[in-house]
């Protein structure tokens, strides 16, 4: 056998491995049976995972709602399920919003605009979906008196210098000040905050195993650029989690390894075999080099709850000296949770992460069935 060929052999047997192992986790949670459930912006990433994930439960109904008539339709047949409904609308547009939630016991609201390039050119758009269309869908909310809403944030919100993290603090904002109106007997309004969801729809790795296999240059923005790395389950784990333990205005956090870009292009070519070349091309509009979870004022007031932080809502009120006239010495002692003082995998670390991955199993198992495989080893 060659050594493409042995290469190739291990990498299947590591591949059945991680197929074959069940995902651990924490026990399965009761509190969907019998109620009805909204997850805005269905359709994405993130809607996909976390029906699969509530298709386990003994739920009265799930309502997908988004724009996209095209996306609702696959879905709909890939699911195939009476006791999943599809609403098409907008949260921009209040009253589509308010249609969806009637009846509804518990909102997951995923519905934004995501991608950096896309919120720098086109800023008014990131304020009318992210901003005002979280707004649509709290107030909604409390006005069908909806038991829990849990509002899903980002890293980029977190010291922002781009149209997207601006808009989703803002967002963060809004869930704090209307749960600040809200007692725990009323809607029950919190959030949560993560990083890079690995292999997400418009993210780094699916571009990168592009490049690979097309034989092209890895184009990475600077090789010590860090970012956070979460699976897709540890996301839903961090929803899930939140809707168990969350009180008012809470956000919270799921502890996160991180990498260098140069580190997963490295971990992404020695998974495939390949000697890509790795072009860097230098920071994009909006980036920064490393992503922060939570400032260092925000985890003075969190909870440590071993792999989460839960960051308590900030009970000032508006008495303004608390603002203008006071201060408050210890500020400048708290230390961010960033990407560059977090845990760093190592590239073998960020392989194996990689391989537990199902969207990389995938594009590993139709790489090597390909019949020109044994032209496509070492390029």
């Amino acid at each position: 056998m060659t050594a493409g060929g042995m290469f190739h052999a291990f990498i299947r047997l590591i591949v059945r491995k991680h197929t074959t192992q069940s995902m651990t986790g924490r026990d399965i949670v009761t509190g969907f049976a019998g109620k009805t459930i909204l997850i805005t912006g269905g359709t994405g990433t993130f809607g996909h995972a976390f029906l699969d994930y509530l298709l386990q439960f003994d739920f009265n109904e799930v309502r997908i709602f988004s724009r996209d008539e095209l996306k609702q339709e696959l879905m709909r047949t890939r699911i195939n399920n009476p006791r999943v409904k599809y609403y098409i609308g907008d949260v921009r547009d209040r009253d589509s919003v308010d249609y969806a939630s009637k009846g509804v016991d518990y909102i997951f609201h995923a519905a934004a605009l995501k991608q950096v390039p896309s919120c720098e050119f086109f800023p008014m758009q990131a304020v009318m979906t992210n901003i005002i269309g979280s707004n649509n869908v709290i107030e909604a909310a409390i006005s069908n008196k909806v038991r829990k809403v849990i509002c899903l944030g980002t890293d980029k919100a977190v010291y922002p210098v781009n149209t997207m993290g601006m808009s989703k603090a803002l967002m963060e904002k809004m869930v704090q000040s209307a749960a600040r109106g809200q007692d725990q007997t009323d809607t029950l309004i919190a959030s949560v905050r993560y990083g890079n969801v690995m292999c997400s729809r418009g993210s780094v790795i699916p571009l990168f195993i592009k490049q690979i296999k097309e034989n092209k240059p890895i184009t990475i923005t600077e090789k010590d650029m860090t970012r956070f790395l979460l699976p897709l389950n540890h996301a839903i784990e961090l929803v899930d989690y939140a809707f168990e333990h969350a009180r008012q205005g809470d956000i919270f956090i799921k502890k996160a390894p991180a990498c260098t870009v140069g580190d997963l292009a490295s971990a992404l070519l020695e998974l495939f075999d390949r000697q890509n070349e790795i072009r860097v091309i230098g920071m994009r509009h909006g980036e920064k080099m490393h992503e922060t979870l939570a400032s260092g004022e925000e985890l003075r007031r969190a909870e440590d709850m071993d792999d989460y932080y839960r960051v308590h809502l900030d009970g000032r009120d508006l008495n303004y000296n608390k603002y203008v006239n006071e201060g408050d010495p210890l500020e400048s002692a708290a230390y961010d949770y960033t990407s560059e003082n977090t845990r760093r995998l190592s590239v073998e670390e960020v392989r194996e992460l990689l391989l537990s991955l199902d969207e990389v199993q995938q594009e590993l198992h139709e790489y090597m069935s390909a019949p020109d495989m044994s032209q496509k080893v070492h390029g």
